[in-house]
């Protein structure tokens, strides 16, 4: 399908919980003009630890090489997880662009504020041990997850379950860092008298609208499987993509920005 542009963050090459079948899955089924990266691409604190480096996740970065290449734009804005590649902002990487920030405009004129969000995160900026912390505890609910989802495919219960994203949605102090997150967001692109913001870094996709203005999340290719169109007519559709050859599967209605 050709469409004008995609956003994604939060990939997190090199680990073991990055669903990179899934992601090429959707890579391939999506034509388009832009491919916006919004960090946490490579997983540089994961990798740290431990490098889980597969077949896949080595065929993803051929991809947007390739795409990059054969005249696609390509843009990372790096987060907190890639921060190293910060020192290159300005620079490119073969046809690959590195920025900070950047103002997209739509094909039906809205101005949307691009970034990765760590900024708006006070536990990453001011207490990084207790990020890193729980980026350990969110990494063993994600393992937690694989064997939970093998103990359903065993006993033949259908549809998917996320322990993590239980977890995002029931404990109280996760759900008010989710809000806060938003509110902080909102009120910067408000103040920059734009239209919008696209970011990543908090795993939870998202596409709606607050007080006039879009909020959009990617969410993340390490348990939701999601990713931001921006169709020919610039109507943009949040899109999950779970299994590799899976059709896509809208998870906001159409018109939530059209």
């Amino acid at each position: 399908m050709k469409v004008r542009s995609l956003f994604l963050s939060d990939i997190h090459l090199g680990t073991r919980g990055c669903q990179a079948d899934s992601l090429l899955a959707f890579l391939r089924a999506y034509e388009a003009d832009h491919l916006f990266l919004l960090g946490d691409i490579v997983d540089f604190w994961g990798m740290s630890r431990s490098i889980h480096w597969t077949a896949a996740q080595n065929t993803v970065v051929q991809k947007i090489l390739r795409r990059a290449r054969h005249g696609e734009r390509v843009m990372l804005i790096p987060g907190n997880h890639d921060e190293a590649l910060r020192e290159y902002v300005g620079a490119r990487f073969g046809d690959i662009e590195v920025a900070a920030e950047h103002v997209h405009e739509t094909a039906d004129g809205k101005r949307l504020l691009l970034l990765h969000g760590d900024e708006f995160d006070q536990v990453t900026r001011h207490h990084r041990w207790l990020a890193v912390l729980g980026d350990i505890g969110y990494d063993l609910l994600l393992r937690l997850n694989a064997w939970l989802s093998w103990w359903r495919r065993t006993l033949r219960i259908a549809g998917y379950w996320s322990l993590a994203g239980f977890a995002k949605r029931r404990v109280k102090r996760a759900v008010s860092f989710i809000f806060d997150f938003e509110d902080a967001v909102i009120r910067t692109v408000r103040e920059r008298s734009l239209d919008g913001v696209v970011c990543g870094h908090i795993h939870s996709a998202c596409l709606r609208e607050a007080d006039g203005l879009l909020y959009i999340n990617c969410g993340d290719w390490v348990d939701s499987c999601t990713g931001i169109v921006e169709h020919l007519d610039g109507r943009l559709e949040l899109v999950e993509w779970r299994l590799a050859g899976a059709p896509a599967v809208p998870v906001v209605p159409l018109r939530a920005a059209a």
